[in-house]
């Protein structure tokens, strides 16, 4: 540690929002380089590097062949993939001198395509894996939480060729098992969780999730089956169907009432319909959004969604992916959309709904005239449908959908890894054929698998550190043992010949060997670095003793000098 490229710091980052942010700041792993991009120091650097092998072991073990492409990338087969357009403003674009335009890859499906194009012929050129880890950008609009979120970051992507569905059925399957066997050796409490494709595409879609408050995922489970899911990929349960049999559609004067809690106050302060049980859950909020479509004009578009519900536009942007929505806030240029009293009857937008606004159900809704309202305004008889939405947020104790009797709980995630059924979208888009066993041409079919690299670092620290510092696990620590010289002269030259020994014995060693800082600096930097264990070289060498602390238990024992490489082995295992 004289020599090592360390800084620790004493005070809290001001900029760190999240435990590991301010705790990598401070132990001196990374240090930040400009918006959502860092630099990886020493320490930060071999835990990085830990990471990235066992990555590296296990798509090893299951079949997989590393390969490694540019970060920066050509335009044209964005173009064939229509991603250009679909990225929007989340990728970072450039020209190069020659007017060319390129991109700082998001991810590199279609490069892997076109290799794939490139180099395979036939039948015997599959089952195909193929992995990498590079760099990616994201032109994130609010980078934050340290490596949880940043423009630049390190990914491990794979991806199988198959010539069957088999094929990629038997290519997810092992690679969702693989991923299970990476982060039980990061040490990494996780949860799969059902979820969806997004601007990757394909069908099937599971993410890893790994249990944080400061997780930017939510997730569910159910209180009864092992159902779990990313809220944005809950599916309501829709009522049965019912019978139109409500009451004609009768329209009331409701002045004053543009909030739901309004409207239901008024309506049984009157007894609306001979009711005065009206609850939110019985009217129908209509959320307008303006829809932005990459290469396309903007759309306005009406949200039908009980009125106890809020429109999570996280759910919203994955349903409509890979356009986005933003609230409507332009109601001066359509007179039609009557703010505050909106009804779906005769709307002038396209319209959908949440699933429980189903043929038959009927509601309390506005009836498009300032300070009007309806009543029976029943799906399917008064206003029609154009189509369901999964828009509405999802809340804790709703049915669960797989079980039906259960309740759904809910959880905070950082997405860690991320799974892909892809199909032929990219097989299909590149016109990637080869020769089947018949002779006849068939298209290579895809599945995509991919885990955060810097993100899991993140994650790791997340899970793993106390009020002290960080706490890493054997599998990614930066060194096995931290030897801390107490004093100095003999004590540093002993720790320094420890070392060696150790080292000998296949242990890797960080050294606290900085002359003129206290013992209560080193114990507390070490505390902070977070290496699980530590042999103090100490008043007690001359009696032939160290002591060896175990950071996670906290359990101290001044054990022989001679002893010392046995404790070790013992502990690692």
């Amino acid at each position: 540690m004289s020599t090592l490229l360390l800084k620790t710091l004493r005070e809290e980052p001001a900029d760190a929002e999240v435990p590991s942010h301010r705790l990598l700041l401070r132990a001196g792993f990374i240090r930040r380089a400009a918006p959502g991009g860092y630099t990886w120091l020493p320490l930060g650097k071999l835990v990085l590097d830990r990471v990235s092998a066992v990555l590296r072991d296990e798509m090893t073990a299951v079949g997989g062949q590393e390969v490694s492409f540019p970060a920066l990338l050509p335009r044209e087969p964005y173009d064939v993939s229509k991603r250009w357009t679909e990225y929007g403003d989340d990728i970072f674009t450039l020209q190069d001198r020659r007017g060319g335009d390129y991109l700082l890859a998001p991810t590199h499906e279609e490069m892997f395509t076109l290799l794939v194009q490139d180099m395979t012929s036939s039948y015997r050129d599959f089952p195909l894996l193929l992995f990498q880890i590079q760099t990616k950008y994201r032109d994130e609009a609010r980078p934050r939480g340290g490596l949880l979120r940043g423009r630049e970051f390190l990914m491990k992507d794979a991806y199988s060729f198959g010539l069957s569905e088999s094929d990629l059925v038997d290519a997810y399957a092992a690679l969702r098992a693989a991923y299970q066997r990476v982060f039980a050796r990061l040490g990494l409490a996780h949860t799969i969780v059902s979820a969806m494709s997004g601007a990757m595409g394909g069908s099937a879609s599971e993410e890893f999730l790994a249990t944080s408050e400061v997780g930017e995922d939510t997730f569910v489970g159910c209180t009864r089956c092992s159902y779990a899911a990313n809220t944005e990929a809950v599916v309501t349960v829709p009522p049965q169907a019912l019978p139109m049999a409500a009451p004609a559609l009768e329209v009331h004067d409701t002045p004053g009432t543009p909030t739901i809690a309004s409207l239901v106050d008024l309506a049984n302060a009157r007894a609306l319909g001979g009711r005065t049980d009206w609850t939110a859950a019985d009217t129908l909020k209509n959320v307008v959004v303006t829809v932005h479509r990459p290469g396309a004009d903007d759309e306005v578009l009406v949200i039908g969604v009980p009125g106890d519900r809020e429109v999570d536009l996280k759910r919203l942007d994955a349903a409509l992916a890979p356009a986005t929505a933003t609230l409507f806030d332009d109601f001066a240029a359509r007179p039609d959309l009557v703010k505050g009293y909106i009804g779906p009857q005769a709307v002038k937008a396209r319209y959908l709904a949440d699933p429980r606004v189903a043929p038959g159900t009927a509601w309390l809704t506005g009836a498009n005239e300032p300070g009007r309202h309806a009543i029976n305004v029943v799906a399917g008889r008064d206003f029609a449908i154009d189509g369901t939405i999964e828009a509405a947020e999802v809340r804790a104790g709703d049915p669960c959908p797989a079980c039906g009797s259960g309740e759904l709980t809910i959880r905070r995630g950082i997405e860690i890894g991320h799974i892909f059924q892809l199909g032929r979208r990219y097989t299909d888009a590149f016109r990637v054929d080869v020769l089947g066993v018949d002779g006849k041409p068939v298209r290579p079919t895809m599945g995509s698998y991919g885990i955060g690299v810097s993100r899991a670092v993140a994650a790791i620290a997340e899970q793993h550190h106390d009020e002290r510092g960080l706490l890493w696990p054997d599998e990614v620590a930066p060194a096995d043992v931290h030897i801390v010289a107490a004093g100095k002269d003999g004590q540093i030259a002993f720790s320094l010949e420890l070392a060696e020994t150790l080292v000998g014995h296949g242990v890797r060693v960080l050294v606290d060997d900085r002359a003129n800082l206290s013992a209560g600096v080193k114990f507390t930097d070490a505390e902070l670095i977070g290496v699980a264990r530590t042999v103090v070289v100490g008043r007690r060498l001359g009696e032939g003793f160290v002591e060896f602390r175990d950071r996670r238990t906290g359990e101290r024992n001044d054990v022989a000098v001679t002893d010392i490489p046995r404790v070790i082995a013992t502990s690692l295992g």
